[in-house]
């Protein structure tokens, strides 16, 4: 359970409250007895490695044809004029 302060404690302690997160802790800040934030680590599982590009490579597979055009869609698009409905063009 995480520890509760009202928010003239935290006003007053943010650093020590701030190196109590630090540790792992999570402290609720409450407003005459209502929660209303909570102090929680940026970071659970201490420093995380940086993402690096390409990490699906090799795993996802598309066909040759992706960027080719579909004939079908592209005749219903080029059919006919497009206009709101009601109108009388």
């Amino acid at each position: 359970m995480a520890d509760q302060v009202n928010v003239y404690e935290a006003k007053t302690q943010l650093s020590k409250l701030l190196e109590r997160v630090e540790a792992g802790e999570e402290i609720v800040i409450a407003r005459n007895g209502r929660p209303v934030a909570r102090l929680v680590p940026s970071q659970r599982s201490g420093q995380q490695e940086p993402r690096r590009l390409g990490g699906l490579e090799g795993k996802i597979f598309y066909s040759g044809d992706i960027n080719d055009g579909d004939d079908e869609i592209e005749a219903l698009f080029h059919a006919e004029p497009i206009e709101p409905p009601g109108s009388s063009g």
